[in-house]
């Protein structure tokens, strides 16, 4: 049994907004080799062209939403961090303090994500005078999740509330 470490603190929202920048990276590399994938496997199929089936637009996008959570779950349970927390010290614990359950690592994810995915699909099915509408939808779900730590007594983000977990940074023993 693990104890809590009392070297960590809650880590406000400009780290979190620096390791999301960093991750971005990672995510990018992930969605161009997700496609890569996909894109060799329906050319094997004998079907190079994806977009005359329109079931496929949101088949892809929940695999690509699935593939990127496995990243973040995975880094979360093997250390509590992803490569753009490492740098600045972030971890995700349990709302204990120890390490978080895989169940509430993906339950994490998918309270952080969820929404503004499928806000981004449900925006998509109208037809909007500039494209990028639904997008903007998109950031406002994902954003009122994050905005919730100004008014939670912790300030703790929904999704981390919802999930019983916490974003942490580790303050150095100097």
């Amino acid at each position: 049994m693990t104890t809590p470490s009392p070297e960590a603190r809650p880590a406000h929202v400009g780290w979190r907004l620096l390791a999301l920048t960093y991750d971005l990276f990672a995510v990018f590399a992930l969605s161009i080799a997700f496609g890569a994938v996909l894109t060799l496997v329906a050319w094997a199929l004998g079907h190079p062209d994806l977009s005359d089936l329109p079931w496929m637009g949101p088949l892809i996008a929940l695999g690509l939403w699935a593939v990127i959570g496995a990243y973040f779950v995975v880094s979360w349970a093997r250390g509590g961090q992803t490569l753009g927390m490492r740098p600045w010290r972030l971890r995700v614990v349990g709302a204990d303090g120890r390490p978080a359950s895989i169940r509430a690592l993906v339950q994490r994810y998918a309270f952080a994500t969820a929404p503004a995915v499928i806000a981004i699909e449900i925006a998509g099915l109208v037809s909007w005078p500039d494209a990028r509408v639904p997008f903007s939808i998109a950031a406002g779900v994902a954003l009122a999740g994050f905005a919730w730590a100004f008014v939670d007594r912790e300030r703790v983000p929904l999704h981390d509330r919802l999930s019983a977990t916490r974003f942490v940074r580790l303050v150095s023993a100097v």
